[in-house]
């Protein structure tokens, strides 16, 4: 009986280790278990800072990209309006008509029409770094050869080889912003870069007097040389390494997607023939009117100042409400800006209005030209957009210099200039009702 008792308790102490050891092993597999799940929140704690991190780089590299782009084109419209500011000087100094002084402006334009469809190529092949980059050297050595000029022909030279450089910025400039800010972010940031163009020209009058006393005619251009290189340096600091897009490096959109963009074009056509008429030939209407030269300066300064906001506001209400309502009211707006001067001497009005109404709708524009192609073709769209925008920018200052030699008055070129912008009503419309077309 006592060997049976014996018994028992040894299987019941035996029993007892064994528990006991089963316990420790699950304790010891549970605390395994914790430092494994502390581990792991370490390592997804390590990589959601990391992705943090990183994502906060590449959002800085886009704001910075944002920013070079927007110096390129403020540097864009000082070098565009400052041979316009210099017209009344240039006039005298060479015995220029209208119409010379027409054409010099417009070969700032006239390279567009061989570089754009060419650039945009170029940009899908070897990426945004080389075509940009060069495009803004380009700007920078003919704004020098202008400066260094002693006359309209060394003036007219250099414009081409910086209108040439700038046709490669604006070729890209729709592309890049469309791949770093897609969705609703596009057009309010569009508008931004599209609406630093107008502050480059609104430096352009506050610098002319103190640039021309201190360094005579020369010194615009020589600012404007300093304007895009400082962009050149700013951009590569920024842009990223060449990605080219996917698919055929030479070959052109599709048929419709070729229809679209040059249908958009024509509205920026338009549009810029107003604007470029106003900006060109409103310093002549006042200094014919008797204005001095300080309206001139405040007129101009209310004009191009106010288009930054506005054209920011006009990307955020078409992405609120549509482009339509937006560039109906932006192109009705310009058109009376533009010819009103020619009927009603009231500058400050004039100018007030076309700062801010009329410039609603700029980057709308540009935005349905980038949008009319789809991403991988964007770069060769908007070369092709562009083309269609230069060979009309090259003359029609012309045709508006023109229209102010056959009437004997400046006001003559704005009110050609307002008839043009009007062209942009019937273009949106084709441009929608081939947008709604099955493709």
């Amino acid at each position: 009986m006592s060997d049976v008792r014996d018994q028992a308790a040894g299987n019941h102490a035996a029993e007892n280790r064994a528990a006991e050891n089963r316990a420790a092993e699950n304790r010891a597999a549970e605390n395994r278990a914790a430092e494994n799940r502390a581990a792991g929140d370490r390592a997804a704690g390590s990589q959601a800072v990391r992705d943090q991190a990183a994502g906060s780089r590449a959002a800085g590299r886009r704001w910075a990209l944002v920013a070079a782009v927007s110096l390129a084109r403020v540097a864009f419209g000082y070098q565009f309006q400052s041979l316009a500011s210099l017209g009344p000087e240039l006039l005298e100094r060479f015995g220029l008509g209208y119409a010379a002084l027409g054409g010099l402006i417009g070969l700032y334009m006239a390279p567009g029409i061989l570089v754009a469809l060419p650039g945009g190529l170029l940009g899908r092949r070897y990426g945004e770094r080389l075509v940009v980059g060069g495009g803004l050297a380009l700007m920078t050595l003919g704004a020098m050869l202008c400066a260094g000029a002693g006359g309209p022909a060394g003036i007219g030279a250099g414009r081409a080889l910086a209108g040439a450089g700038a046709v490669m910025l604006v070729v890209m400039q729709g592309k890049m912003i469309g791949d770093r800010f897609p969705g609703k972010a596009f057009l309010p940031v569009m508008g931004l870069v599209v609406g630093a163009f107008p502050v480059g020209v609104g430096l352009v009058e506050l610098t002319h007097g103190p640039v021309v006393r201190a360094l005579g005619w020369p010194g615009m251009f020589a600012v404007g040389a300093g304007l895009s290189a400082l962009a050149l340096l700013l951009f590569l600091a920024s842009a990223e390494r060449a990605h080219p897009d996917a698919g055929p490096a030479w070959a052109l959109p599709s048929r419709r997607e070729c229809g679209l963009v040059m249908v958009a074009g024509v509205m920026w056509t338009a549009y810029n023939a107003g604007y470029y008429g106003f900006l060109s030939y409103m310093p002549s209407v006042l200094a014919a009117r008797g204005h001095s030269p300080g309206l001139l300066a405040l007129v101009l300064t209310v004009a191009t100042w106010c288009n930054l906001p506005a054209t920011v506001l006009g990307g955020a209400l078409a992405a609120r409400f549509g482009n339509r309502p937006v560039f109906l009211a932006g192109t009705a707006a310009g058109v009376l800006a533009v010819a009103g001067p020619a009927v009603l001497d009231w500058p400050l009005l004039w100018g007030l209005l076309f700062g801010t109404v009329a410039s609603l709708h700029a980057g709308v524009i540009i935005g349905i030209g980038t949008l009319s192609a789809r991403p991988e073709n964007r770069a060769v769209g908007m070369g092709l957009f562009y083309a269609i925008y230069y060979a009309g920018g090259a003359l029609l200052p012309a045709m508006c210099g023109r229209a102010a030699d056959l009437a004997g008055d400046p006001a003559g070129a704005l009110v050609a200039a307002a008839m043009l912008s009007a062209v942009a009503v019937p273009a949106f419309m084709l441009h929608g009702f081939l947008s709604r077309r099955p493709a």
